[in-house]
């Protein structure tokens, strides 16, 4: 088991934020994995924190998952506020990323689901042409709606998945594996044979980007720390999301005072 399995973490807001590595990320997705049962991780950013703050459900998701990962320079500055230096921002789409490359080595099942109709597919073949020894276990749209979880649950439960990816946008799609994942756990015990672990994990936009449905930032704006100006460009209705990036700083400071 990895040594990095119980990271070092700090609160923000009253939210957790694990100080991890990609490379620490993915050694804890293995063990979890090799250990068997369900983990949830999260991709904490500003936006997260902040929505956090209004809604107790997502809260209590936030609260009990298995690792949330730095998803932001905005998490990172507040950190150091409260006195830790996270060692790197861990962004989703590129954790995804790294967690694919990982599964093509193991030959894990991967079970990509949410994104508009065919978009999921389109990102799965997408990967496979950069990691072709990933086995895709399933792709589908869906929806997040409560009264369609039952047969898409059983669809994922088919595929038997190592890894599941949900493109929901938050905080809907880290709700939704906090209520599906445990209906998941059939099958994903350690100590039988043919048996693993799950990880899943709510990745946004992250399939739009890889299919090319959406431009990502370059990599100097992404380097800088500058993802939302760029999306703030190309998307001008996301100014009222935004808003909730003044408030985090506000907050973040007014906490760390």
């Amino acid at each position: 088991m990895t040594k990095h399995i119980k990271p070092r973490s700090v609160e923000i807001l009253g939210v957790r934020v694990d100080d991890v590595t990609y490379g620490e990320a993915c050694d804890i997705a293995e063990a979890l994995i090799r250990r068997g049962g369900v983990h949830q991780f999260a991709t904490v950013n500003p936006e997260f924190v902040m929505a956090a703050q209004d809604d107790e459900e997502f809260q209590n998701v936030l609260a009990n998952t298995a690792l949330n990962v730095p998803d932001g320079a905005g998490v990172v500055w507040a950190a150091g506020r409260r006195g830790m230096k996270l060692r790197e921002r861990v962004a989703g789409v590129d954790l995804m990323l790294e967690l694919c490359a990982l599964a093509s080595r193991h030959r894990w099942r991967v079970f990509f689901l949410g994104a508009q109709p065919g978009v999921a597919e389109r990102a799965a073949a997408q990967i496979v042409l950069t990691y072709p020894g990933l086995t895709v276990a399933g792709t589908h749209a869906g929806t997040p709606h409560r009264a369609e979880e039952l047969p898409i649950v059983e669809r994922v439960r088919a595929a038997r998945p190592h890894l599941l990816f949900v493109a929901y946008g938050a905080p809907a799609q880290d709700k939704w594996l906090a209520r599906n994942l445990p209906l998941l756990s059939s099958g994903a015990s350690a100590g039988q044979e043919g048996t693993h672990g799950i990880v899943g994990m709510g990745v946004g936009g992250a399939f739009d980007f890889i299919a090319g449905v959406q431009k990502r930032a370059p990599a100097w704006m992404q380097q800088a720390n500058l993802e939302w100006l760029y999306r703030l460009a190309r998307q001008p209705w996301r100014w009222r999301r935004q808003t909730a990036l003044i408030r985090f700083v506000v907050a973040a400071m007014l906490e760390s005072r």
